[in-house]
């Protein structure tokens, strides 16, 4: 059974989510058996109509699941209305998940990515976004074995040691006002980053594809730079363990 986890469901998991749903419900010979569950303790408010699409105020997680499930009846949705943090992470994170995570922080990127470590199969998907760019991250696990580096790697130190604020601390009075302030998104850009998560699950979950292709290179699958302003997405390597050159003393 494949099972999958989005984790987040503001801007960009929306942006994901009614495609993904649909790619799952209608491909029923390659999917016989999904179950996708939505993780999200945050709750739709008026505020959040400029970027995402709801039915009915409420908690995310649930909304979202109601309204998908009426469209996609074959697979089994599955909401949980809360924040992942250190103790339910292990509870919903398990072996052989794909992880599509969509969050706005680095503490709960680097909580996942903690938690990815210790299983030997997972595979995290991750988006992220400003004002007019963004990228995707793509954690391979397999057999205890990192075929393309953590999300909290030294390619991002700014997830290795996160310094903002767990969405349990952004409850606190003034916070959510203050983030908003700091990281303006549109929800064009959210939708650019959903498209390139998307393109990293449908790849990897094409058989072919992935033996032939990521399995041999896999450095060319661990991140996607996407500009909305240049029009492009870059794809930039990404080793677990450097080449032989990066650990050289400079001359």
């Amino acid at each position: 059974m494949l099972k999958i986890k989005v984790i987040g469901t503001g801007g960009i998991g929306l942006c994901l989510l009614p495609t993904l749903s649909r790619f799952l419900n209608y491909e029923s010979n390659k999917f016989p058996q999904v179950e996708l569950h939505l993780i999200d303790g945050d709750t739709f408010e008026d505020r959040n109509a400029e970027r995402q699409d709801f039915d009915e105020i409420g908690p995310k997680a649930t909304v979202t699941a109601n309204s998908l499930r009426k469209k996609f009846g074959r697979l089994n949705i599955i909401s949980h209305p809360v924040f992942l943090d250190d103790d339910n992470i292990v509870r919903h994170i398990r072996e052989n998940d794909i992880v599509m995570l969509c969050v706005d922080n680095h503490k709960s990127r680097k909580l996942i990515n903690d938690r990815a470590i210790e299983l030997d199969n997972v595979t995290v998907i991750n988006g992220g976004n400003g004002r007019h760019d963004g990228n995707v991250m793509i954690h391979i696990r397999r057999d205890g074995v990192d075929l393309t580096p953590p999300l909290a790697s030294r390619y991002h130190p700014e997830i290795a040691n996160p310094d903002d604020l767990h969405p349990n601390e952004l409850r606190l009075p003034g916070s959510c006002s203050r983030l908003a302030a700091e990281v303006p998104q549109l929800v064009i850009v959210n939708n650019l980053i959903a498209a390139n998560m998307l393109s990293a699950f449908y790849n990897l979950t094409d058989f072919d594809f992935y033996n032939e292709r990521i399995l041999k290179y896999p450095q060319k699958y661990g991140e996607i730079l996407v500009d909305m302003q240049t029009m492009c997405s870059v794809v930039r390597d990404r080793f677990v363990n450097p080449p032989e050159k990066l650990n050289r003393e400079p001359v």
